[in-house]
């Protein structure tokens, strides 16, 4: 071989040389996929059936008057918040107070001729003892005595109603809550019966929540109810204390109420969103709902596994709060992808920004 193609074959051998590096370089430089990962988790998973209802008062009583008599003064307007006793409005106590002088008067008639009848009665049987009178005297005697004493007791029971009828002059409020509405004004002549007021308590309240029909064998006396209000940010729990049945064929829905104590300011008359809890998985395996993607095995998440991902194939649960229950093919403690998991096959190699996953 002469020197020219001597050093030619070993140009091309280095040069073949340099070709075969500069390949396995360019493999190992191939750039991973970054990623975010999240670990699963035990939770607890409700099964939650949303439905919107309205507030209601547990007790919004109409409040009557109590006596006849002519309204002098009015002191509380619709929209007004009242506590229990209150007064919402005063009465002409002018009649009332003169039939209970009445009343007094003759109670005290009653006592005196009553003590007086005793005196004498005390002196007949001493003149008995001594057969100065007969025994149906006496007897006759006694039996005064008696009429008088009941009808001391009826005028007494006859004051007590008078007294209480010039109190029922000044109109209370049975409960606190908010006069919901004021029929009645200044001036105007009330009989008894007449509506005044009516005041919707506001501590004790109720919701009604409708359900579709196909759930009613589901929906039972006692479950839970997490409860929140438009623009309010306290959620309060219940529990379902009655269920109607639809009224009609034509109403394809029923009505669930639950009760419970007002958290501050609702009123009734309010729109409410109610979840009702129809089943409970206590430490429930979860993880971030966007980590699960459908591919052609079927839902799968991607397990992080030395720098790489493994596919696996899972069986879903319960959805609640963007997580969502796994029921098979992973365990508790497991790194999943959660951001770039759409673009990911198996074996894919990934980067992890953080050096430890944090359930997110």
């Amino acid at each position: 071989m002469s020197p020219h193609i001597a050093l030619i074959a070993t140009i091309v051998l280095f040069l073949f040389a340099g070709c075969n590096k500069a390949v396995e370089d360019k493999k190992v430089e191939t750039p991973s996929m970054p990623v975010t990962v999240a670990l699963s988790e035990a939770r607890d998973m409700n099964l939650l059936e949303e439905s919107v209802g309205v507030l209601e008062s547990m007790s919004d009583p109409v409040i009557s008057a109590e006596v006849a008599a002519k309204v002098v003064q009015v002191k509380v307007a619709a929209g007004s918040d009242v506590k229990a006793g209150q007064v919402l409005a005063i009465l002409d106590a002018g009649d009332a107070g003169a039939s209970l002088q009445a009343v007094k008067a003759d109670v005290q008639r009653l006592q005196t001729v009553a003590a007086n009848q005793a005196r004498n009665l005390q002196r007949l049987r001493g003149l008995r003892e001594q057969n100065f009178i007969s025994q149906a005297g006496l007897e006759d005697a006694e039996a005064q005595q008696e009429a008088l004493q009941a009808q001391l007791t009826a005028g007494r029971a006859q004051l007590v109603i008078a007294q209480r009828n010039v109190g029922k002059t000044q109109v209370l409020s049975p409960v606190s809550g908010r006069v919901e509405k004021q029929i009645v004004v200044a001036g105007q002549f009330v009989r008894v019966g007449d509506p005044l007021f009516q005041v919707v308590s506001l501590q004790k309240l109720r919701a009604k929540f409708s359900f579709p029909e196909n759930l009613s064998s589901q929906i039972l006396r006692g479950m839970q109810v997490k409860i929140s209000s438009l623009g309010n940010e306290a959620v309060v729990t219940g529990k379902i204390i009655e269920v109607k049945p639809m009224a009609s064929a034509s109403n394809r829905s029923f009505d669930a109420f639950v009760t419970f104590d007002n958290p501050g300011s609702w009123k009734p008359g309010s729109t409410l969103t109610g979840l009702v809890v129809m089943a409970r998985h206590a430490n429930a395996v979860s993880v971030p709902a966007r980590s699960i993607v459908l591919r052609p095995a079927g839902q799968v998440a991607y397990v992080v596994e030395a720098g790489k991902v493994k596919q696996r194939v899972v069986q879903l649960g319960m959805s609640q709060d963007g997580y969502i229950e796994i029921l098979q093919g992973l365990s508790v403690g497991e790194t999943v992808v959660v951001d770039g998991v759409g673009f990911l096959s198996d074996g894919t190699a990934v980067s992890v920004p953080t050096a430890k996953p944090v359930a997110q």
